[in-house]
């Protein structure tokens, strides 16, 4: 009973540290071919679903050599830190996250003729391998998260693998969404740019990182969904706005012409 309560709460969490996850894949499948959009995803995914289990496996045996510090400087006072595996895998993938984020919000304020000329479709095998790799980013929380509730190896591998699947069920209608709704996509961006600020802040606290003597905090998951849901909120007003403004200027435009007839 103890653990198909455990296997409840992992596949839980799997579900909400999931969510950056997704989004992700569902922004970086849209660099494919549109006929191939949904196999990159699932494909993937798949992969990932497959590799996350060998990380358990090598966490559960290997996690000291994570938490083992590599190296580690302190230059005249004003930035030192001690770096482990894990927080440079965190760090490496929190910049990648801002870079992805950052290029794809230029792209967005460019014209529509220069993003035909600068965006370019990327190979199958690329993109899945970073869906992949950045999947691999997304779960260390998850899988430490599984190893601290439960010791039990087919509960942990489980959840990961329901977890997969259920961002394979939802990949599709997420990216659909998104493509429908292209006014949620910058929404969409600006969360995957703060999940890069998440990431740098994790991985500078795990390094014990400290910049001119103030240590580097990791921003909280609670922190995170509040973030979210201020800028889904103001996204929401803004949208209304912007449409009262329309119709106000409509009326006007209509009152106009009226008055000329």
């Amino acid at each position: 009973m103890n653990e198909l309560l455990d296997l409840g709460m992992l596949v839980l969490l799997q579900g909400v540290l999931g969510f950056d996850n997704l989004l992700y894949i569902s922004l970086e499948s849209k660099r494919a071919p549109q006929d191939r959009q949904s196999y990159v995803r699932k494909l993937g995914i798949g992969l990932a679903i497959v590799l996350r289990i060998g990380l358990l496996i090598a966490l559960t045996q290997l996690i000291q050599f994570f938490q083992t510090p590599w190296f580690g400087f302190a230059e005249g006072g004003w930035v030192e830190g001690e770096f482990t595996l894990h927080a440079v895998i965190v760090l490496v993938g929190g910049v990648f996250i801002l870079y992805t984020a950052t290029k794809e919000i230029w792209h967005m304020m460019q014209l529509e003729t220069e993003q035909a000329k600068e965006r370019k479709q990327a190979s199958v095998v690329k993109i899945v391998t970073w869906i992949v790799l950045m999947n691999l980013v997304f779960s260390f929380d998850s899988i430490l998260t599984a190893i601290a509730l439960t010791d039990t190896t087919w509960v942990q591998a489980t959840a990961i693998i329901i977890g997969g699947l259920l961002m394979i069920l939802l990949a599709d209608t997420v990216s659909e969404f998104l493509q429908k709704n292209r006014m949620y996509e910058v929404l969409g961006l600006f969360i995957l740019f703060i999940v890069g600020i998440m990431l740098l802040t994790e991985g500078g606290h795990l390094a014990h990182l400290k910049l001119f003597g103030n240590p580097i905090d990791a921003m909280s998951k609670t922190t995170f969904y509040f973030v979210i849901g201020i800028l889904v909120l103001i996204d929401i007003v803004q949208s209304r706005y912007q449409k009262k403004l329309l119709m106000r200027r409509k009326a006007l435009l209509e009152q106009a012409q009226q008055q000329e007839a």
